[in-house]
């Protein structure tokens, strides 16, 4: 076995790997640019080795930086993790001319395997169910026009190199095409060093289900069955889930079998995963092979009890696959959350900052539920605008689909995050999505169920009874503290009115108190305009003030909410709902509905830059009449690029960016008459 190794990666992945080398015993060797001098990977690391400035094309994509960094920490292996150079065949080419392991599959399968159009050649000749499409070279987008027309529309336009949906579009008639083709080209070259691109046909209703494979050097190859990954937002996953609720055991086999097949076709060794779109009908189609380990890989292992990197490590240093495919076992269910720096609110543009305040739920079982989180920050962190703005994994673990989402709903309830703009309220509200829950899914479905943009949910009349409650007590006990520090004496201390008026957003919800006298722990029963047929609700909780997270029970029910001060009053955060709370006594409350309304300021004369990024290009110039719909700019930011579109016609009066600079958020680029 290794004595050292090192991770020729960063964030989340690269403490994930060094978790596992540690607990086997073997020394790490972390690599860092100038943006990552303070990161956790370097921290938890036994060694680190600067390879250069925060670009990646200048650090962790440069294979001659890593190399050295394995002779000078004498590692004798590298894991890369995924991205960067994971995938570079010619990386793993020159890490076995210098003697230096690399804990992953041999430069054949990599090549054969880690391109997109190659790779659908070989599985077409290998006999596996591929999508009709042209794997050639497109020369232009008038090629791509006249390609596309001939599989018939819709089409997906794909980065060759590419992943993680960088330099992907889907395209519904030609126009679309023309644009999209461009738009895919540019950013597969700023994000992998290749601009081909490859078209086929794009399965309407699809779901995107992969299979997990395991091989050793010597001839054993075993799939850990199957990972459900069909909720995804401009082709990015956000949510997986293993195993499927859509494959029956038919369907998982025959999936499974074929992805073995494949990958003892291109002799594959360590980790890897078979990608394919499912129909409605299950029919199933060879979408790619990724010759690394996957971002959502710890819900196969919280399903299966393997460790997937470890199996990695251990398949590099020769050793033989200790199971065999009758020993793998799916036991209960697993969902993964993955937490972004982006603003659902903004159509989930990204958003870049130091995390103020990361606080995320406790890890370990309790009772039935596991609850497992992969991150790579810390409080204090920076989230920078180089990289993936990926903050954290979350996962959960139960013995069914059901209580996994219901203890994921809780753990995300339980998530904080501030300083930036992050993606906790969509997840929170999507593990109460019925059609989520039902299972019922497709790579559509954000777009399907949010086709105007994810906003804060709107409270029903029984939530709202949950979020007056949670208010109240908060009030309540933050009420009672300040009046003991004021008299410590006093005999009756605690004592409060019993009339209560909750503002939740614009709605003003009438509460009694049926006991007086406040605790901590606080227990009380509360009578709640609009609580389920009149009744009182108990509302019971151990919240301290200054406590961002109010954990306690409303009616015998468990709630995780996130409580944080504003003007007058609190925001409180629970599976999707975002909204403020004022507690009143109910003279104040009828005041406060006298009160005028203050408008937002107008900016519809404005192009504001949605997130802080590099403006790529300027595609209008002043005094330019613009019809809705036509690109104004492009601004970049963690490697993507976002076309910013007139929403209807107008006349450029003034431009106040160029090509080049970057920009804050709601920086102003161009003013309209």
């Amino acid at each position: 076995m290794f004595k050292k190794i090192l991770i020729a990666n960063r964030g989340e992945i690269a403490c994930r790997v060094i978790k596992t080398a540690r607990r086997m015993g073997i020394l790490t060797v972390a690599v860092y640019s100038d943006a990552d001098r303070d990161a956790l990977h370097v921290e938890m690391a036994d060694e680190a080795v600067h390879i250069g400035p925060a670009a990646a094309s200048e650090s962790y994509l440069v294979a001659e930086r890593i190399i050295a960094a394995c002779k000078a920490t004498g590692a004798e292996a590298v894991h890369p993790g995924y991205g960067f150079l994971s995938e570079r065949a010619s990386f793993c080419t020159e890490l076995e001319k210098q003697g230096i392991i690399f804990i992953g599959p041999k430069p054949k399968a990599i090549m054969a395997m880690g391109d997109k159009i190659e790779s659908k050649k070989f599985a077409n000749a290998a006999g596996v169910s591929t999508v009709p499409g042209h794997l050639g070279i497109i020369e232009d987008a008038a090629h791509a026009e006249v390609i596309s027309a001939g599989i018939g529309y819709p089409v997906m336009i794909k980065a060759s190199a590419g992943g993680g949906g960088k330099g992907m579009r889907i395209a519904w008639n030609q126009a679309e095409v023309r644009d999209g083709f461009e738009r895919a080209r540019s950013e597969a070259k700023s994000s992998f060093g290749d601009d081909r691109v490859f078209i086929e046909k794009f399965v309407v209703e699809p779901r995107h289900i992969e299979i997990q494979v395991l091989a050793d050097a010597h001839g054993n190859v075993v799939y850990l069955g199957e990972r459900e990954c069909s909720i995804q937002r401009r082709n990015q996953k956000v949510a997986e889930e293993a195993p499927s609720p859509f494959l029956d055991e038919a369907t998982r086999k025959a999936m499974g079998e074929q992805s073995v097949a494949l990958a003892k076709a291109v002799d594959y060794q360590s980790a890897g995963t078979v990608e394919f779109i499912v129909d409605r009908d299950r029919n199933f189609y060879f979408l790619e092979m990724n010759t690394r380990l996957q971002v959502e890989h710890p819900v196969t292992e919280l399903v299966t009890g393997i460790d997937l990197v470890e199996q990695m490590i251990r398949v590099a240093a020769g050793e033989p696959l200790p199971f065999a495919q009758e020993d793998i076992r799916l036991d209960g269910w697993a969902v993964e959350s993955r937490l972004y720096a982006e603003d659902p609110y903004r159509n989930f543009l990204p958003s870049i900052g130091r995390l103020t305040r990361y606080r995320p739920p406790a890890e370990g079982r309790t009772g039935n539920v596991v609850v497992r989180n992969d991150t790579g920050v810390f409080e204090g962190a920076e989230i920078s605008m180089y990289y993936d703005p990926m903050i954290a994994k979350l996962c959960t673990w139960a013995p069914t689909r059901l209580e996994a989402i219901e203890a994921m709903g809780q753990a995300l309830d339980g998530f904080v995050v501030d300083g930036i703009e992050h993606n906790v309220p969509f997840l929170s509200a999507l593990m109460k999505h019925p059609r989520w829950r039902e299972g019922r899914l497709s790579t559509g479905f954000i777009a399907e169920e949010y086709p105007d943009g994810f906003a804060p949910m709107k409270p029903d009349q029984a939530e709202e009874a949950v979020l007056a409650g949670i208010a109240l007590s908060a009030c309540l006990i933050e009420t009672n503290r300040r009046e003991r520090f004021a008299d410590r004496l006093r005999a009756a201390a605690g004592a409060l009115r019993e009339d209560w008026v909750v503002k939740i957003g614009d709605n003003h919800v009438a509460a009694r108190l049926l006991d007086g006298l406040v605790t901590i722990p606080f227990d009380m029963d509360i009578a709640i305009e609009g609580a389920i047929e009149g009744e009182s609700k108990s509302v019971v909780t151990d919240w301290r003030p200054g406590d961002p997270v109010w954990r306690g029970k409303v009616g015998g029910r468990d709630i995780t909410a996130q409580i944080r001060p504003v003007l007058n009053g609190l925001r409180i955060d629970w599976q999707g709902v975002s909204v403020n709370t004022k507690v009143f006594s109910p003279r104040h409350a009828e005041l406060d509905r006298l009160m005028p309304v203050k408008l937002p300021p107008d900016t519809s004369k404005l192009l504001l830059c949605p997130m802080p990024g590099l403006v790529v290009a300027i595609a209008v110039a002043e005094g330019q009449d613009v019809k809705a719909g036509e690109t104004l700019a492009i601004v970049e930011a963690m490697k993507m690029e976002n076309v910013l579109r007139a929403d209807r016609d107008l006349v450029v009066s003034k431009i106040n960016a160029a090509a080049g600079e970057s920009l804050a958020v709601d920086a102003v680029i161009m003013e309209f008459a």
